[in-house]
């Protein structure tokens, strides 16, 4: 999902390149924000008119929506959720959404917890699996577009095929304009026959080998289908993550 019409800076890095799989007839998209600010607003729903649509996998749709001026921002901090209404339907999601997901979030709450400020922390761990790039998307490109923001970040990005990989290129272009900066470690439950990255579910190793060792000036981020969460939850504590240097989306 993308607007349109008046994108600030705050805007394009918070929305970045969202991606929702829903009906093909839907016209409208109606959003509700945690926090009033810009176009969005926490009591009540906002209409914004899709304005293009593109399907991009068997599963994943991209679609545009116009702002309502050419001056209008979105709002939407980094890193945090929307409520989004199709027709009488209300759905909450990270922005990506797979088709075969969309059942099961239509009654989930959106949740904004996280709040990120520059420097924070040396380095970021992250994990996502699936549609959890979305939040790690977003708060990867704000770091690594800010000139005064030195955090560095670390990525394993897990999927069942390749064809699942969301936001490839654009995560490859930061990988290859900020090589010191941000790095990658793609991992297929069901790789291609030629496939340089990691094979099955994301090992306490593959943590080991490409995120921070645990440290008071490190985060891990993980953000994918609940038993992935778990499952990574019990790895991070085996190698001896605190519960202060974990934050699941």
């Amino acid at each position: 999902m993308e607007f349109l019409q008046g994108q600030s800076v705050e805007t394009t890095v918070a929305v970045a390149v969202a991606v929702v799989a829903v009906a093909a007839g839907a016209g409208f998209i109606l959003l509700r924000s945690k926090k009033p600010k810009g176009c969005l607003d926490a009591e009540n729903f906002k209409e914004f008119k899709l304005v293009q649509k593109n399907q991009i996998s068997h599963n994943v749709a991209k679609f545009k929506f116009a702002l309502p001026t050419p001056t209008s921002v979105l709002g939407l901090p980094i890193g945090q959720h929307i409520s989004c209404r199709f027709g009488h339907i209300l759905v909450s999601f990270l922005i990506i959404v797979k088709t075969q997901s969309f059942d099961a979030l239509i009654e989930k709450r959106a949740l904004g917890r996280f709040k990120y400020q520059p420097g924070q922390v040396r380095a970021f761990g992250m994990i996502a699996g699936g549609s959890g790039i979305t939040p790690m998307f977003q708060v990867t490109r704000a770091i690594l577009e800010n000139p005064n923001d030195s955090t560095k970040v670390h990525l394993i990005y897990a999927n069942v095929t390749y064809d699942d990989i969301l936001l490839q290129e654009e995560l490859d272009t930061l990988a290859k304009n900020y090589p010191d900066r941000f790095k990658i470690y793609y991992v297929l439950n069901q790789p291609p026959t030629v496939w340089d990255g990691g094979v099955g579910f994301v090992s306490k190793d593959m943590i080991q080998s490409h995120c921070p060792a645990p440290a008071a000036d490190i985060q891990i981020l993980r953000c994918g289908p609940p038993p992935m969460n778990k499952a990574m939850a019990a790895h991070l504590d085996d190698i001896g993550y605190t519960k202060e240097m974990q934050f699941q989306f």
